[in-house]
């Protein structure tokens, strides 16, 4: 699927084994001209070793989703270079530490609970807000979610209910982006091990449970969720909108 040409911002690349990490690396490979965005100087120097790494050289630019400074800041370095946009994935999502863990009643907290919806979902319909005048028709927007959003997920906790929040967010933009034919889609992918999945509590043993119960009965690979982002970006996809995709080697369909 070719993406040459086509001008991608991705957010929320953490690490080499992170899923935004994969579709970068997918994608450069397709021949489209990327921008990672990095949260803070901390994570600066990490990005822009990925970045240098890929097929096609990307470049790099700080956003902190938190501030709607920083994302206006963001769009017109975006339109300075580029003058406009096709492609927006986003793979950002945060919650306290201490909330994915325990008892979700006597864990949550207010402030918690708004800044895992505010990270997790809002950003991505901020992103949306921000960009819209400068994405072009037939453009994509892709986020990631989990099956956390519609079932319980043991210490998921808090992060479930933004991911629903962020699924149900899909399905609102698409209706207000449809006009200009900017589809909207996410991608459930299965649990992989990333910096993000290392804060919750248990995690080895979700992997365990997938892979028993899984239609496939392995866990997905970061390959598989970047080859799935590849078709949702393309023109391939070109029908396909308001959607959340399944990539979990069929474990959201096993019961009992």
């Amino acid at each position: 699927m070719n993406l040459k040409n086509k001008k991608v911002l991705i957010i929320g690349v953490a690490s080499k084994r992170s899923i935004a990490a994969a579709i970068a690396n997918i994608f450069s490979l397709n021949g489209a001209d990327i921008l990672l965005t990095y949260q803070n100087e901390k994570l600066k120097s990490r990005v822009e070793d990925i970045a240098a790494e890929l097929d096609n050289k990307a470049i790099t630019y700080p956003c902190d989703l938190a501030s709607d400074t920083q994302i206006t800041s963001l769009k017109d370095h975006i339109e300075e270079i580029w003058s406009n946009i096709d492609i927006i994935v986003h793979s950002a999502a945060f919650a306290p530490r201490e909330l994915l863990a325990g008892d979700y009643v006597e864990n949550i907290t207010r402030e918690g609970f708004k800044i895992a919806h505010d990270i997790s979902s809002y950003s991505f319909v901020g992103l949306a807000k921000t960009f819209n005048e400068i994405m072009n028709e037939n453009g994509s927007m892709l986020t990631l979610s989990y099956l956390g959003s519609e079932k319980v997920i043991k210490n998921y906790n808090v992060m479930g209910l933004a991911k629903a929040s962020l699924e149900a967010n899909v399905r609102y933009m698409s209706h207000s982006l449809g006009k200009k034919n900017i589809r909207v889609n996410a991608i459930s992918a299965g649990p992989i091990k990333t910096l993000a999945s290392a804060g919750i509590s248990g995690f080895n043993e979700i992997l365990k449970h997938v892979e028993e119960k899984s239609a496939l009965k392995r866990n997905v690979t970061l390959e598989e969720i970047a080859n799935t982002a590849l078709f949702l970006a393309s023109n391939s996809s070109s029908g396909i909108t308001g959607q959340t995709i399944y990539v979990d080697c069929g474990f959201n369909i096993s019961g009992v």
